[in-house]
């Protein structure tokens, strides 16, 4: 199955003191790095990263092989970015978008990895999201055929949430693997 990964980091980060596309770890690395490492691993043929808040700063903090894309209507929220993700992997033919988030610094490849292999076989069909101690999470793995559907159903800050509570989506269990919860604390 080809999967394009898509990273959303458009948002301002008004509750995290700034936008998350501009943090690092306390060694240095920036987010966008470790969010695009985890997918590229995961085996993902392409990785798009959709900026918005002070994208001309973020962009800088993209790595060379992934592409950016800046979301014009960023501040519409997480449906807007999606938005601009799904429309740039659909000009590429790939099966499947892996997605996930820039507040994420703990995700691991291994857990994108899991999500992917639980889609597979499903292909353009897969529908898949991870889920830690029970709670779904990130990554989420969108086949090409639910693209219409979850763009129908996205408002605001929703995303594709109410499209994969009212959908059979598969859930997978990655709480061995950790990195499931976003770190939305104010930057120091």
């Amino acid at each position: 199955m080809d999967v394009t990964g898509v990273v959303l980091a458009a948002g301002a980060g008004t509750r995290a003191g700034g936008p998350k596309a501009l943090r690092r770890t306390a060694d240095g690395v920036a987010w966008l790095e470790i969010a695009c490492t985890a997918l590229r691993d995961a085996g993902c043929r392409e990785v798009i990263v959709v900026l918005g808040a002070q994208a001309d700063e973020a962009v800088a903090l993209v790595p060379s092989r992934a592409v950016a894309l800046v979301a014009s209507n960023w501040q519409d929220g997480q449906s807007a970015s999606l938005g601009t993700g799904l429309a740039a992997a659909a000009t590429s033919g790939t099966d499947a978008v892996l997605v996930t988030l820039v507040d994420l610094p703990e995700q691991t490849a291994a857990a994108a990895r899991r999500v992917i292999d639980a889609g597979a076989d499903d292909g353009s069909a897969a529908l898949a999201r991870a889920h830690y101690n029970g709670e779904p999470g990130y990554p989420v793995l969108m086949g090409r055929d639910h693209w219409k559907g979850v763009s129908d159903a996205w408002t605001g800050d929703t995303g594709a949430k109410d499209y994969l509570h009212d959908h059979l989506t598969m859930d997978v269990d990655c709480t061995d693997l950790g990195g499931g919860q976003d770190s939305g604390e104010p930057q120091v």
